[in-house]
């Protein structure tokens, strides 16, 4: 071990509390704890039911997984769950509601009796006054992907000495991630359905074989199908509807996991999806309303705007924690392009109905022309808030941009994930980069 290393393995064994501030060091120069690549491999040929000769997932998604392990303070922690709490509860004021589905297509005014599986609160950890990293809330997603992954990283984990192991912990054990995530799918049924039998739920995307999570979904199925429910993998184009029931071949589907990012079923494809969601036909979740709901970015502008949540009767508690934890975003106007133009080396521009980074320009980097086309279309500018940082090895010079997605259901953290980068956006495109399991240094 490095000087550095044993520093940090020092502090990692017998200090506590550690300060605010000395998470960032940890991820800077702490290199103790890290993926087992070989075990993680082993896990997800046995959860895949890969053949030896197949090819291994770190081979055929190479920078899927980041070798390094991330920290995380339990403050932080709890001010992600914090803001999480703030935003679900504005989410239920009636004028929030209204503001929000009048931005949206009208299927998404369809009353629906449950929540959204998988929301994905995305975080950046900007320096806090007192030192340490206050959570700030870059966006929110509605088909968040990557929890199961996750389990089966938190499993992997290795620490370099037994001093590390014996101090080594989880916020989330992957086996109550499981869990969870079946008992939210099985929320999600009864709060539509009641007591009926669940016996058949279809995970949903386009081409779904080709996907670069599709990994994820033979792990969701194998989950479902070891607890009692049948399970299709399928392209919404194979599956109809007739007769009140949503089809896939012969089988009647009672609910859909939905991974699409047509999020309000418009294309021709998915017409089979939007007449059983209209008819409440099939339960499908996530659906079109929470999108709306959540995912729409011109309702992180509202979050933001303290004198509109005031209106709409948002207690100043909730008002406080959304002015802290979300960056001031604001929706993009012709009418404020001299402003925009003028602030935008403090700005990141993303497209209000955009995911996975589409879209989206760093304002430092936006040209004249770019300028024109944001202002043309239907834009939000968010404040900058610079991510967070991850060093790989003590030999590596390079700093990985680090993100945390909480994925939540029903005002819960479930699991928090970190994310490796390198470039303007979160990608799985970056050498050492990846998913990366958050960790606590202490019990």
């Amino acid at each position: 071990m490095t000087e550095d290393s044993a520093r940090a393995a020092q502090c990692l064994a017998g200090v506590s509390p550690i300060a605010p501030d000395a998470y960032d060091d940890l991820n800077v120069n702490c290199f103790c704890v890290t993926t087992d690549v070989a075990a993680l491999q082993t896990l997800l040929q046995e959860a895949l039911h890969d053949t030896p000769a197949a090819q291994p997932i770190t081979v055929s998604h190479p920078h899927l997984f980041s070798p390094m392990a991330v920290f995380v303070s339990p403050a932080s922690l709890a001010g992600m769950q914090a803001v999480v709490r703030a935003v679900e509860h504005v989410a239920t004021l009636p004028g929030y509601v209204g503001a929000a589905l009048a931005d949206a297509p009208p299927v998404a005014a369809h009353p629906v009796a449950t929540g959204s599986v998988f929301y994905g609160y995305d975080f950046h950890l900007g320096p806090g006054p007192d030192g340490g990293d206050v959570p700030q809330l870059i966006e929110i997603n509605t088909n968040a992907g990557g929890a199961l992954l996750n389990a089966e990283l938190c499993r992997a984990q290795a620490a370099c000495c037994q001093p590390v192991a014996e101090r080594m912990t989880r916020p989330i054990d992957a086996d109550a991630v499981e869990a969870r995530v079946l008992a939210m799918f099985k929320d999600a049924w009864r709060r539509a359905r009641g007591e009926a039998p669940l016996h058949r739920i279809a995970i949903v995307d386009a081409a779904p074989a080709q996907q670069y999570l599709y990994p994820e979904f033979l792990l969701f199925r194998r989950l479902f199908e070891a607890n009692g429910i049948a399970t299709v993998i399928a392209d919404p184009a194979t599956l109809a509807w007739r007769d009140g029931v949503l089809w896939h071949g012969r089988d009647a589907v009672d609910l859909v996991y939905n991974r699409l990012t047509d999020f309000y079923f418009e294309a021709p494809g998915n017409r089979a999806l939007l007449d059983a969601y209209l008819a409440d036909g099939a339960v499908i979740t996530p659906h079109p309303r929470a999108h709306a709901l959540f995912a729409n970015k011109r309702n992180l502008a509202r979050l933001t705007d303290a004198a509109l949540l005031r209106r709409w009767g948002a207690d100043e508690a909730t008002i406080a924690t959304l002015h802290s934890g979300i960056p001031a975003t604001r929706v993009v106007q012709p009418a404020d392009a001299e402003t925009l133009w003028q602030d935008r080396a403090q700005l990141f521009f993303k497209p209000a109905g955009g995911y996975g980074g589409r879209g989206s320009y760093r304002g430092a980097k936006v040209t004249r022309r770019v300028f024109a086309d944001i202002l043309a279309a239907d834009y939000v500018a968010q404040a900058m808030v610079a991510p967070s940082t991850r060093r790989l090895g003590p030999e590596d010079a390079a700093l990985l941009k680090l993100d945390l997605r909480c994925y939540v259901y029903d005002g819960q953290v479930q699991l928090v994930a970190a994310r490796l980068y390198q470039g303007q956006t979160t990608n799985f495109r970056t050498p050492g980069g990846g998913f990366a399991a958050v960790l606590q240094p202490f019990a």
